[in-house]
């Protein structure tokens, strides 16, 4: 049997219930709509840790934050962690990444053949968080320009770089199908946007009004929220500043249409694997790294448990493989590691640690785990910050702040916290939090990486420059037009269908 390729597409700081096939929205996804329709929906999909880096590495190993030491957005990933690639690699697949992951550390490939474009985001250890000096401020951190200064716009570095993410890939696709041999692929392409800033060129920003835009509904006052909450909102600069309500209408409006970027980027995917009669033979995943909170309940970007920060789009469309229908069941992005593995006819290593689980159960209509766990060690927090998920309830975790337990089945908006109501859910929640996380421990390893991390930073950053940032190599001389070859032979393989020789 002619084992499928795997396309994978991410969006980054997508927010699943903001999207139309989860939830009415003016939202406008036709291609990623059409694709839901068709496949299976994942209702319950979160990620493992609600900032980018920690998500991704969570999300190509299939092992949680703590387990590998993805803490932060500057967390080294070691090059010994087994990755979905390396696996599909020894599977005989080839194995490319075209866009962002944001591994920090000099391997920057971690088992990816090829990476066809540079990382958006730098490689080194500048972005450390510092639990020795809670209260202070870093530069890099988030602040509210982006909302302030949301709109259309003609170019950003966002932009730049998602159009080179695309055209490398569809490139890609065209030059798997012109070479010979029916070696099977997995290409991860992995957009950024609908990231912040909130702009995107007119034509998208136009497919909406500012009447088509709903604002966010019972902000609670800042005085109300809890503690990381309020953390963040000191974190990007928001705590006693209110925002103008035209400029959250703006932010969300910008964000509306980069998502419909995202998805029009979808379409010229979709479009290029018909074209080179692909589109049979690969089976296409589309998901994201984390959500946005956009507002809701007062607060922006991600970096908490709340739904609109950590369920992310999920769906599989695999033609002739799998019906159409939607999963209920809370799963994870740490599962498309063995999801992947066994689509590709591959086993995972049972001697080797792994969290995720294969989602091949639910892809078949026969049910499958129902839970997930999280880890947040990062900006806002000065201890770790877990999240439970099962059945229908959401338990966060902490040692520091005041644990929230959410019926999130039955109050999807999170407006009631349950700990004082449900006292035996929340006391059999605290129980296996306790059983299964030793706080005190992980919070002296998160310590202990930052210290190590901040010392070679500074040390790295005197004298000669050696940047970990991956640059793709492009050997001009097996491009375009070159001698090596007869000129109609090159002009013929290069062409697709190829013609007949005369």
């Amino acid at each position: 049997m002619k084992r499928k390729n795997i396309l994978f597409i991410m969006a980054d700081q997508m927010a699943a219930p903001m999207l139309p096939f989860y939830a009415p929205s003016a939202i406008k996804l036709p291609n990623l709509s059409r694709l839901a329709n068709a496949g299976v929906v994942f209702d319950a999909a979160y990620c493992n840790s609600p900032l980018c880096a920690p998500s991704r590495f969570t999300l190509v190993s299939g092992q949680l934050p703590s387990k590998i030491g993805a803490y932060d957005n500057a967390a080294d990933f070691p090059a010994d962690i087994p990755t979905y690639a390396h696996y599909l690699r020894r599977l005989g697949y080839r194995t490319a990444l075209s866009g962002k992951m944001h591994f920090c550390g000099p391997d920057q490939l971690h088992g990816y053949e090829e990476r066809l474009t540079s990382d958006i985001y730098p490689a080194d250890y500048g972005w450390a968080v510092n639990w020795d000096e809670p209260d202070v401020r870093p530069s890099w951190y988030h602040n509210m320009s982006s909302v302030l200064q949301a709109g259309p716009c003609v170019r950003t570095n966002q932009l730049d770089f998602d159009e080179e993410v695309v055209f490398k890939a569809q490139q890609y696709l065209f030059d798997h199908i012109r070479e010979a041999g029916d070696q099977p692929f997995c290409l991860t392409v992995s957009m950024t946007h609908p990231h912040d800033p909130y702009t995107i060129p007119k034509p998208f920003w136009d497919m909406y009004r500012d009447e088509d835009i709903p604002l966010p509904q019972n902000v609670p006052s800042q005085d109300q929220l809890d503690p990381h909450s309020q953390r963040l909102l000191k974190v990007y600069d928001l705590w006693g500043k209110p925002l103008p309500v035209d400029k959250i209408r703006d932010a969300r409006r910008a964000y509306f249409g980069a998502c419909s970027y995202i998805d029009s980027n979808v379409g010229k995917l979709l479009q290029t694997l018909e074209e080179t009669g692909l589109a049979d033979d690969t089976i296409i995943v589309f998901s994201g790294d984390h959500g946005d909170m956009l507002g809701e309940r007062g607060l922006w970007y991600k970096m908490h448990w709340f739904e609109m920060s950590a369920r992310v789009p999920l769906l599989v469309y695999a033609p002739g493989q799998f019906k159409a229908g939607r999963v209920s069941a809370a799963v994870s992005t740490a599962d498309l590691l063995p999801t992947f593995v066994e689509l590709a006819g591959g086993v995972v290593d049972n001697c080797l640690p792994l969290d995720g689980r294969s989602l091949v159960g639910h892809l078949k209509g026969e049910g499958g785990h129902d839970e997930v766990f999280g880890e947040y060690m990062a900006e806002g927090t000065n201890s770790p910050l877990m999240m439970i998920r099962r059945g229908d309830y959401k338990f966060i975790y902490s040692e520091s702040d005041p644990c929230l337990l959410f019926d999130v089945k039955n109050d999807p908006q999170e407006r009631e916290e349950l700990s004082q109501a449900l006292p035996e859910v929340f006391s059999r929640f605290l129980a296996q939090a306790r059983e299964r996380w030793d706080i005190p421990v992980i919070h002296s390893q998160v310590l202990a990486s930052q210290r190590r991390r901040r010392l070679v930073y500074q040390a790295l950053t005197q004298g000669t420059l050696k940047s970990w940032d991956h640059q793709p190599l492009v050997d001009a001389s097996q491009q375009y037009m070159r001698n090596h070859i007869d000129l109609d032979d090159l002009e013929r393989k290069a062409r697709y269908p190829q013609p007949c020789p005369y």
